[in-house]
């Protein structure tokens, strides 16, 4: 990548990783480092880190690592010249171009273009003759025109080339159509529209941008829904629907409602916090977009039986972000749009009671149970204490736990003391697997780099050598060239540190190297393995002695005595050996 090394350090100064993660994750020091609850996989135990002293970031739960740009990358889904554009305007920089390669950055702009001109296109089809039987269905439905505008709904006419001959005359190509999935390519190699004959509903992302549409059939026809597939600018696991104006509501609470107009009618009755997600069922990535707006979701599904199964699916992907979830149950089997239309002018005041009397995920779950059996029967009574009682040990909090004790013992009339020891074993048995699948996360980071370093389980003891070289050079850039001369890379065992190891030679030549430089020609993925390299040997940095020995073993056997056992070896282990070896000399030199 073009962009300079004196650019990419600037930078970096002016975006400390500190203030560019804090949205996102609510972060405590420790020590010289800051940790918090990882934004990029659920947790309960903060494996988080972030470390001020070289601009690094690391989680030891999912193996996720970097420095800014990669952070900004994942966090907001975007590519590495538009993660350093994003950081430049920020800071106030100028963005160089000379001799950049941002073609993916180009394509990316250019669909985002498509799906504007796409959205103004529709909008202005629904306000035309031919969209006056979708606008009739939207004023049916009691949106008003200011609310029909400020979603910029449209319609999508029928006949299959209204839309692709339209964008034709604005200047875009087939190919880019079918790549913002707005159109699609016939055997004969002609684009066609994708929707057709549809209410539409533009999607639009945190930034402002229309990056995908919904599309409703209005007769009897299926599928009832079209909704855009991933494109390079949109993944349904990852967006919400109307979140771009549910995160300037001003408040620190989100109603996750189901469809498109629930959250469209709660939004004009002046609901301005509700979001949905996008045709698909609720998903980890939703539930950490949700958590960085918002410290509690009221869950407001449907209430047939197939919307409460989605609410109960919903409760712990969002309980996991540390969230406090509610559960809001419209009465009547209706949905939020229903019921208020079915209150008329005082629909808005009749749901704000609901949502003000909404139970939390406990009382519904608990409730949800109860509802199953008959307890004024003993093996009623028996089966539902069960079944509560694991839901009373899934908390965390002991004092929650003695008051929902509580609640079961006046309900049931069994003592008190005998729920809590029921739920203390069941909690005892959570809280020890849970321990176990952390220290097994924990223990996978270091050991085998997996696909990105497919040799290393074959060379252990050469590839633990050549990571402690590169973090060797990492923090002493100026004993880059003299290692060089002793250590061509052609030696170095596997492919993976070879080509890390090749970079870093690279980068040496003003004796100032940082894990940004490499932003640009790493994957995300390759970024995580090479702070993993660095956050590995940070608390006992290699020394220059440490150094010889790893080149001497790359240069001679690079392995055990044993060639099976090292197939077995773990990381710890391999460092074992090198204190061994380091102690035996040192024995030697007496």
């Amino acid at each position: 990548m073009a962009i300079s090394q004196y650019f990419l350090q600037e930078l970096k100064q002016r975006n400390d990783i500190e203030s560019i993660a804090a949205p996102y994750v609510d972060l405590k020091r420790r020590g010289k480092n800051l940790v918090g609850l990882c934004p990029f996989h659920n947790e309960k135990t903060p494996s988080f880190n972030i470390y001020p002293e070289n601009g690094s970031f690391f989680c030891f739960g999912c193996n996720t690592g970097g420095d800014v740009i990669t952070f900004v990358m994942r966090s907001e889904n975007l590519d590495y010249i538009e993660a350093v554009r994003f950081l430049a305007q920020r800071a106030g920089m100028q963005m160089p171009d000379d001799g950049v390669d941002d073609t993916m950055s180009k394509l990316r702009t250019r669909i985002l273009e498509v799906n504007r001109e796409t959205a103004r296109f529709f909008h202005a089809a629904l306000m035309s003759k031919s969209g006056s039987s979708v606008l009739d269905y939207f004023r049916r439905r009691g949106l008003s025109m200011e609310t029909i505008k400020h979603f910029g709904l449209g319609y999508s006419p029928p006949g299959g080339f209204a839309l692709v001959n339209h964008l034709k005359t604005k200047g875009y190509t087939p190919t880019e159509m079918v790549q913002a999935n707005v159109a699609g390519m016939s055997k004969n190699g002609n684009a066609y529209d994708r929707f057709k004959n549809r209410a539409m509903f533009p999607i639009i992302d945190l930034r402002g941008n229309v990056v995908a549409f919904g599309g409703r059939i209005l007769t009897n026809e299926n599928p009832k829904y079209i909704n855009t597939s991933d494109t390079y600018v949109y993944h349904k696991s990852s967006g919400l629907f109307a979140m771009n104006f549910a995160k300037d509501s001003g408040q620190r609470q989100l109603i996750l409602a189901e469809g498109y107009m629930d959250v469209i009618a709660l939004h004009q009755a002046g609901f301005t916090n509700a979001v949905a997600s996008l045709g698909t069922s609720l998903t980890e990535e939703q539930a950490r977009i949700i958590a960085r707006y918002a410290d509690e979701i009221v869950i407001c599904y449907d209430s047939d039986e197939a919307g409460q199964r989605a609410t109960q699916r919903a409760i712990p992907i969002l309980k996991k972000t540390g969230l406090f979830v509610k559960v809001l149950t419209v009465p009547g089997n209706k949905d939020p749009d229903e019921f208020m239309r079915s209150h008329g002018a005082e629909g808005s005041i009749r749901f704000r009671d609901l949502l003000e009397n909404s139970g939390n995920d406990v009382e519904y779950r608990l409730y949800k149970i109860q509802s199953k059996y008959n307890i004024e029967t003993p093996e009623g009574k028996v089966k539902y204490l069960q079944e509560a009682v694991e839901v009373i040990a899934s908390l965390d909090d002991m004092i929650a736990r003695d008051v929902y004790a509580s609640k079961l013992s006046t309900e049931t009339d069994v003592g008190k003391s005998a729920i809590l020891e029921m739920a203390e074993k069941s909690f005892a048995k959570i809280a020890k697997k849970r321990r176990q699948e952390e220290r097994k996360a924990h223990n996978e980071v270091f050991e085998v780099s997996g696909s990105l370093n497919t040799e290393k389980r074959n060379n252990m003891r050469a590839a633990v050598a050549e990571e402690g070289i590169i973090a060797y050079i990492m923090n002493n850039p100026d004993k880059a060239k003299l290692i060089e001369n002793q250590l061509p890379s052609s030696k170095f065992v596997t492919a993976f540190n070879r080509r890390v190891y090749e970079l870093l030679l690279g980068k040496t030549m003003n004796n100032e190297v940082s894990l940004t430089d490499f932003a640009g020609e790493l994957t995300s993925e390759e970024m995580s393995q090479l702070t993993r390299i660095t956050v590995k040997n940070q608390q006992a940095p290699p020394s220059a002695d440490d150094v010889r020995e790893y080149i001497k073993l790359i240069l001679s056997d690079a392995g055990f005595s044993n060639p099976e056992r090292i197939k077995t070896a773990s990381t710890d282990e391999i460092m074992e050996q090198f204190d061994l070896m380091r102690k035996q000399k040192s024995r030697g030199n007496e």
